[in-house]
């Protein structure tokens, strides 16, 4: 019978054991991510900047040496991040493509201009210094045109700001409700052993004696969960950089250190805590309060 009874309750610790592991895990892998997103929110909303393309169409008397030093000299402007000259062929050829169909077999002629597609460096995809770029290519007597989606910059540009606010705003919410979280599952597994930690003390042992094993135990916890986590951002790093590898995520290794570093602390620090504050909770209790 004794046996059996201790069986379970092996059973039942390990299940506290793997319920507070999972909970540190979860918490510190969300808000990882949360910091991640946090650090990388400049460079996701850049590098959709510098996919809106401005494009510059050429009238059709300018000469090839014109729109190839245009070309060139955009290539070197330190706002351009490339330049890619586009034929009025090989725009027809996109174009048929897209269609399914040669759409100048009934017009008899390509309607289409040369153009170049440019595309700037995020730190100039604003609307006003857009416009200024704007107007100097169109004071060239050899261009025609130059169209880019004004209103979707406009928009970008003000999502952007406002995205980046409410991700810290939500970031510090969640910070603090991990703190709860963790805290209530570690008060949880203190809890089932709130008479062992009153009968230590009342044979004598220190508060600071009581204590250490419960912390050690649950820092053990903290770190197994944090490594957990850190195993669960890595994967996702890994499956958003080879589906996305123009954001280079796995670039700044001082940044990922950082987070990855500040999650393993997280999980240190908030378990120490909760574990020191709910121990002696129970050691300030009064005997016959522990059975409430």
């Amino acid at each position: 019978m004794a046996a059996s009874f201790d069986k379970f309750q092996k059973r039942r610790l390990i299940s506290s054991y793997f319920s507070v592991v999972l909970s540190i895990s979860l918490v510190l892998f969300l808000l990882g991510l949360l910091g991640l997103l946090i650090l990388n929110g400049k460079k996701v909303g850049d590098y959709f900047k510098e996919q809106i393309p401005i494009v510059v169409f050429m009238k059709d008397t300018a000469k090839e040496v014109e729109m190839e030093q245009l070309k060139q000299s955009l290539a070197l402007a330190e706002y351009t991040k490339d330049a890619i000259y586009v034929s009025k062929e090989q725009a027809a050829e996109e174009h048929s493509a897209t269609i399914g169909e040669d759409f100048m077999e009934y017009l008899g002629d390509n309607p289409l201009q040369n153009s170049i597609d440019v595309r700037l460096n995020a730190n100039y995809v604003t609307p006003e210094k857009i416009e200024e770029i704007v107007s100097e290519l169109k004071a060239k007597d050899f261009v025609d045109d130059v169209v880019y989606d004004k209103p979707l910059i406009e928009k970008l540009t003000d999502n952007v700001k406002k995205i980046s606010l409410w991700i810290l705003i939500i970031a510090s919410l969640f910070l603090f409700i991990a703190v709860l979280l963790i805290n209530s599952s570690i008060r949880l597994s203190v809890y089932a052993k709130r008479f062992t930690i009153k009968t230590m003390q009342m044979v004598g042992a220190t508060k600071r004696f009581i204590r250490r094993p419960f912390i050690w135990k649950s820092v053990r916890l903290g770190i197994i969960g944090a490594f957990v986590a850190m195993a669960g951002m890595a994967g996702v790093l890994y499956y958003i950089n080879k589906s996305f590898p123009d954001l280079q995520l796995l670039n700044d290794k001082m940044m990922l250190g950082a987070v990855f570093l500040f999650v393993f602390l997280m999980g240190l620090f908030i378990t120490w805590l909760s574990t020191y504050f709910a121990t002696q909770r129970f050691l300030n209790l009064r005997t016959d309060d522990l059975y409430y």
